[in-house]
């Protein structure tokens, strides 16, 4: 239920998976030129989904396409920040840390 508050926080997860089940080899070459792309690209879907998510489609970054990357980190930033300054609207949330 946590996820339904946020909904950008989750939506771009199944997002970036439709999109490997569409163009797979494209995902696979843009996650190949790293040593282990298997593990870049499960940790670009858990800690940045949306960075991930743009660099597989923007692929061959050149020009213009770096804008596209910073934006995914952006959306990326903002989705984290905006999850800490609304952690208080979860019931029961301590009011000061331990």
């Amino acid at each position: 239920m946590l996820f339904l508050h946020r909904p950008s926080v989750f939506w771009p997860t199944p997002g970036f998976l439709v999109y490997w089940l569409i163009a797979p080899v494209r995902v696979n070459a843009a996650f190949g030129v790293f040593n282990l792309p298997w593990l870049v690209s499960l940790l670009g879907l858990i800690f940045a989904p949306w960075t991930a998510l743009m660099y597989a489609i923007v692929f061959p970054l050149n020009g213009f396409d770096w804008i596209w990357l910073g934006f995914g980190i952006a959306a990326d930033i903002f989705s984290y920040v905006g999850s800490y300054h609304n952690r208080k609207q979860v019931p029961y949330y301590p009011e000061t840390a331990p």
